[in-house]
């Protein structure tokens, strides 16, 4: 996969602008929700549940519908979840990820919705036909975008807490330009520009960085590869000076090892942080971010 380089649009704030107003506390437990004195933010997957709780602070209550160490992709909104929606006062969700919650929030009635993918440009994937690649926030700087979307969001839905929103928006973006330097600095110079991955998650990060990334698999972490693209991929790797496969830490161990067992690479972990569990290098999207940009120094040969 060639490295694209894009321009990268600034936020898009338009569909925020037409939120109803609304009261905002700051606990992901998926048993709470809806109906507490605070504003109910229903959050689809991990990433979004952390924003909402990174923006919102006390003033919010998160409800992720993704359980730690689920696939995302496969979620299926059970009717318990679909009444938690109904009950709650927004919806922070990525469409295109996860067909199910996209279908559930569409029919729901909660009365704010925040799509993710409206508050930054998303790309067509190179390997899937009329595909967007959803993952938006293995991009630091995609990421503060949807942070500052989500951030205009909460000011309008509950302006009374409007000031404590902006300043919790402005720390995050701040984290996040700091993530962006670190990944910039530490990539900077590689013996190396190509990495293998499970399945194709970290599209932006590498345009972002100067790096191309080879999926085994397509969007769907789930999918096997045909053998002609394990052929495909070990002859690529071999030219471009590739020494490590890495898997996920939900998905994809199997063939990520059975590619690396072939062509006599390492293997180790690039985590697309779809959640957090006991596995992960680290214990929020901070933590586990260092931890894949260490991982990509090492198989890369940073200097």
């Amino acid at each position: 996969m060639n490295v694209r380089r894009q321009h990268i649009s600034g936020v898009a704030v338009a569909a925020v602008t037409a939120l109803g107003l609304a009261t905002l506390s700051a606990c992901s437990d998926s048993a709470a929700a809806g109906n507490t004195e605070k504003f109910d933010v229903v959050a689809s997957f991990y990433p979004m549940a952390y924003l909402a709780e990174e923006i919102g602070g006390d003033h919010v209550n998160v409800t992720g519908l993704t359980e730690p160490g689920q696939e995302p992709h496969d979620l299926e909104i059970s009717a318990k979840q679909t009444a938690q929606l109904q009950e709650s006062d927004a919806a922070l969700y990525l469409k295109g990820l996860q067909p199910s919650v996209d279908e559930a929030i569409s029919q729901s009635e909660v009365r704010t919705k925040i799509d993710a993918a409206t508050l930054t440009s998303l790309e067509e994937h190179e390997h899937e036909e009329g595909g967007k690649d959803p993952h938006i926030w293995l991009d630091p700087v995609k990421y503060a975008e949807v942070a500052e979307g989500v951030g205009k969001a909460f000011e309008k839905a509950d302006p009374d807490h409007a000031a404590d929103y902006k300043k919790n928006t402005a720390a995050l973006v701040e984290k996040l330009d700091d993530l962006d330097t670190k990944f910039e600095d530490g990539l900077k110079n590689t013996d190396a520009k190509v990495f293998i991955t499970t399945h194709a998650a970290f599209g932006y990060l590498a345009e972002r960085y100067g790096l191309t990334e080879e999926a085994i698999s397509g969007l769907d972490p789930e999918s096997e590869p045909s053998a002609a693209r394990v052929k495909e991929l070990e002859k690529t790797a071999k030219a471009d000076g590739v020494t490590t496969v890495f898997h996920e830490t939900l998905a994809g161990h199997k063939t990520a090892r059975t590619l690396a067992s072939d062509a006599k690479f390492k293997t180790d972990v690039l985590d697309p942080i779809e959640g957090i569990t006991d596995k992960s290098r680290g214990d929020d999207y901070l933590q586990v971010m260092e931890a894949n940009l260490k991982a990509l120094q090492t198989a890369l040969g940073a200097k």
